[in-house]
């Protein structure tokens, strides 16, 4: 299956790339996909634990379940001043 990737503000930079696409197998859940950009962009790894993750316009926990043609976002965490 294919999903979509959007990257946003600080992981926009890390990357340098503002999207990109995986290929997963079936049931594959968010944490595969987690796993999957960490070994393309391995700079994101130590933000694993602060990373906001949303699938369509939901927050999602790293257990969920993705399917073929998901919109994944992946969004630092809120910074104030």
């Amino acid at each position: 299956m294919s999903v979509h990737v959007t990257f946003y503000s600080f992981f926009r930079d890390l990357t340098g790339v503002a999207e990109t696409t995986a290929a997963l197998p079936p049931d594959s859940r968010l944490s595969d996909l987690q796993e999957q950009l960490f070994a393309r962009y391995p700079q994101l790894r130590p933000m694993q634990k602060s990373m906001l993750l949303a699938v369509g316009v939901d927050y999602q926990k790293p257990d969920f379940l993705l399917r073929d043609q998901d919109q994944v976002a992946l969004f630092p965490p809120v910074q104030g001043g």
